[in-house]
């Protein structure tokens, strides 16, 4: 039969989930601004009825409805739009890092521009034209070595830059490799402890969110792979397993992100994407800069040398078909009778064709290393001959000298040359690939393919930020916090709350009329 106070007893069901309704509609409102986190709402159920079928039952018909209460608190969250966002997030940190490289590299490049290594190329050469006017005039020569230290300073510098962009993406990979291991740390922390809580019976439904916030972070530096098992979440890296439940995750190391890279693991995310930049955007420009300043002074290049030019002595030229010619012996003797075509290593060779003063010593090689050696030159080390840097008076102009063999004032044939060196093909290849271009032209494709590049990074990190930020506006439309949403639920709760309290004040009044007012007739 029906207790005298089961009206109480539903009133208060009510009341306790109806507060626990507003308690976590305010728990809502309060994180509306909170990064991670997901609505929470109250699961509610009708309670169990006071007599349920059997044999045993009253004999009163139906069966009387005992309320309400609540059997969980939970967070409203799609798995699929998570792994769809992780997916994609990975993707953009890779572009976004990208296309934030080459725009440092074309600053560094800064092409068009009339201040880059294209204008001193060409003042360069324009020295050299200059100085083919007046070749018996010192200040010609002073103005060749100036624009020539310019050159060599811009290649330096380039090459410095190239450099420090390069060291700073390794430092930053070192700086990730560190933020990674802290957000790991998080999350198997974190499995740990929801798992305590929930093996309660309760939902750990804030830690869950922090835990989804810490990979969604770590969805942007490296690829992962999340999923959920008995014991948390196990995250993957390509074939690399980074944590799994609560067991410790191993350290994450630079290194360890390099190798990954090499052995396809790691194969998006903003650490990829400073790996590939380094590597191969970065040291491809550096690789780029050093070939042009080793070709401009030790590449191939065909040169017509005019005929009455003096061979200086002892000098191995090798002509257009490859075959090679001696010079020894009287001046008459090295006296080219002929337009000659010969091919020289860039303008070292060509400047050691030359003679500089009435003493007539040849030519010194024009461009060094640093350390004054002649090998291999990179656009870092390039630099003038110190012996023509601290005297301009031995720079060649003229290739001409009388039977005695005193220089011919006022001849200017190499300085001839040189200034239509800026229209002669060097070979920027191999010799089983060659590259044939200008100096000026191999520079401008150099410029040329950054921007390209530049160009398909913009619009690869645009479409990938599109997708991006739609999966997280369907994400924010499931799991996010509305508050015109939360304001309507909290008047529903509060209209409830405040009828159940009626409710049982009703009841406690009924109650007093039996317990007080009843049995009290004739006293």
């Amino acid at each position: 039969m029906r207790s005298t106070f089961h009206g109480l007893e539903t009133a208060r069901r009510s009341l306790f989930t109806q507060t626990a309704a507003l308690y976590t509609t305010g728990h809502n409102i309060a994180n509306a601004n909170t990064t991670g986190y997901s609505r929470q709402i109250v699961n509610m159920t009708a309670a169990q009825s006071m007599e349920a079928y059997g044999l045993i039952r009253s004999t009163v018909p139906g069966q009387m409805g005992s309320g309400v209460e609540f059997t969980s608190i939970t967070r409203v969250r799609e798995k699929f739009l998570d792994d769809q966002y992780r997916n994609e997030n990975k993707s953009f940190g890779d572009y976004s890092i990208r296309q934030d490289t080459l725009e440092k590299l074309e600053t560094i490049v800064n092409e068009p521009s009339e201040s880059g290594v294209r204008t001193v190329i060409a003042n360069f050469f324009n020295a050299w034209s200059e100085l083919s006017k007046s070749p018996e005039n010192a200040d010609g020569r002073k103005i060749v070595r100036e624009q020539a230290l310019a050159l060599t300073d811009a290649l330096n510098h380039t090459a410095k830059q190239l450099s420090d962009l390069k060291n700073d993406l390794t430092e930053n990979v070192d700086i990730r490799a560190g933020e990674i291991n802290s957000r790991l740390q998080g999350i198997a922390q974190l499995n740990r402890s929801i798992a305590k809580l929930e093996g309660l019976g309760d939902n750990a439904n804030d830690l869950r969110d922090q835990r989804d916030q810490l990979a969604d972070e770590l969805s942007k530096m490296i690829n992962i792979t999340v999923t959920e098992q008995s014991d948390g979440y196990k995250i993957d890296m390509g074939g690399t397993e980074l944590v799994a439940g609560f067991d410790e995750p191993a350290p994450v190391t630079g290194d360890m992100l390099t190798d990954a890279v090499a052995s396809g693991d790691l194969n998006s995310g903003e650490v990829y994407g400073m790996i590939l930049s380094r590597d191969t955007y970065v040291q491809g420009y550096i690789n780029d800069l050093d070939r042009l300043a080793n070709t401009l002074a030790n590449g191939d290049i065909e040169v017509t040398l005019p005929k009455g030019s003096v061979i200086p002595e002892g000098t191995t030229l090798t002509n257009a078909d490859g075959s090679t010619t001696l010079y020894t012996g009287s001046v008459a003797g090295r006296t080219l009778t002929d337009d000659t075509k010969v091919v020289l290593k860039g303008l070292n060779a060509l400047h050691q064709l030359g003679y500089n003063t009435s003493s007539t010593p040849t030519g010194l090689p024009f461009f060094t290393n640093a350390d004054g050696s002649t090998g291999t030159i990179t656009a870092a080390s390039i630099t003038l001959n110190k012996q023509i840097a601290d005297n301009p008076t031995k720079i060649s102009a003229s290739m001409r000298v009388n039977d005695d063999g005193t220089l011919i004032e006022g001849n200017n044939s190499l300085s001839v040359l040189f200034s239509q060196a800026r229209d002669l093909r060097f070979n920027f290849g191999s010799a089983g690939d060659p590259n044939l271009n200008t100096v000026d032209a191999y520079f401008r494709s150099i410029a040329g393919q950054l921007g390209v590049q530049s160009e398909e990074a913009i619009r690869q990190m645009n479409n990938s930020k599109g997708l991006v930020d739609q999966i997280d506006g369907r994400r924010q439309s499931v799991s996010g916090v509305s508050l015109d949403e939360e304001m309507s639920n909290m008047i529903k709760f509060q209209h409830a709350y405040n009828a159940a309290a009626r409710n049982m004040t009703m009841i406690d009044e009924m109650l007093d009329k039996v317990i007080n007012g009843m049995g009290v007739v004739g006293r």
